[in-house]
């Protein structure tokens, strides 16, 4: 269970992407490997969960057991739209960054991303280079193999915790060349982390990679880490976490963040928040999703 209990909001995020692939019109993604990646003992956990935050709303009977409450109960989760949306937004910038010469794509904390699964064409020659957490980077392999499934080439996977070494360290021991132009993902991360390793963490992105290389993560406004005076689903989805263990611990000021990135040696490209996600990308309403403005995410370049 200790195993499973840290790659629980990994796991999540991978339902959320199989079940906006499969139920909502006109998907953003497409990723019918997510529902693969998540085996049995994790979708009861899930179940139970789902149980309690429905509630009366939900009757119990057969399909307590099955997916259905599943189905019926993730897309209701403060963060399902949120997830999706980055998901789009990164492959929207790195789509843009490989025309533009981009060659290198560094996933920070991948958990169980389907990028290499589902790795779609302006994508097939970019070399990906995943970074997790051991437990949770053996976990998905482990996985892999129970499913059969094989990452498409060229793909590495370095296993680092970034509380003990920096990213250029754990990149060292992969055939990562750090004078090509890199794009860097790193998202659903930073809220995990305290500022000062957050900070950190930037300091080496720059440091392992040339001017204009990228990076897209996602943060959350720093005023909802602790306050009370957020939606509930948002309170909801903090306290869920916490119990799990897998608190949030820091956040960015919106109005600060693009000093934050130039004191670190990045510029800010863009930076949205919720409901400029839900702007760009709601379908004009017709998902139904509404995002707390608290949510953001950021798209960054290599100062040169």
């Amino acid at each position: 269970m200790n195993e499973l209990k840290s790659t629980l909001t990994a796991l999540g995020t991978s339902l959320m992407r199989a079940i906006h692939t499969r139920l909502d019109p006109e998907p953003l993604i497409n990723d019918p490997w997510g529902d693969q990646l998540v085996a049995e003992d994790a979708r009861e956990v899930f179940r139970k969960r789902a149980i309690e935050r429905l509630g009366a709303s939900y009757v119990a009977g057969p399909n307590e057991h099955s997916d259905a409450i599943l189905d019926l109960s993730i897309p209701r989760n403060a963060a399902y739209p949120e997830v999706i949306v980055r998901t789009r937004f990164t492959e929207d910038a790195l789509h843009r960054a490989v025309i533009s010469g981009v060659t290198q794509y560094v996933i920070i904390g991948a958990g169980f991303d389907s990028f290499v699964l589902r790795r779609p064409e302006f994508a097939r020659s970019v070399v990906v280079y995943e970074i997790d957490q051991s437990r949770t980077q053996a976990s998905k392999l482990k996985r892999f193999a129970e499913c059969g499934l094989t990452p498409m080439d060229p793909v590495h996977f370095v296993a680092a915790n970034f509380n003990e070494e920096n990213l250029p360290t754990a990149l060292a021991r992969a055939p990562f060349k750090s004078g090509d132009k890199t794009f860097f993902s790193w998202l659903g991360v930073t809220m995990y982390l305290s500022r000062e390793v957050n900070l950190s963490a930037l300091r080496s992105i720059v440091s392992c990679a040339p001017p204009g290389s990228e990076l897209v993560f996602t943060y959350f406004d720093e005023k909802a880490i602790f306050s009370d005076a957020v939606s509930e689903p948002f309170r909801s989805l903090r306290n869920w976490v916490s119990r799990i263990g897998e608190p949030w611990l820091s956040g960015f000021d919106p109005g600060n963040l693009a000093d934050d990135l130039h004191q670190v040696g990045l510029d800010l490209i863009e930076d949205l928040d919720g409901n400029q996600m839900l702007e760009r990308y709601g379908r004009d309403g017709s998902y139904g999703w509404s995002l707390d403005g608290l949510f953001h995410i950021a798209h960054a370049r290599i100062a040169g």
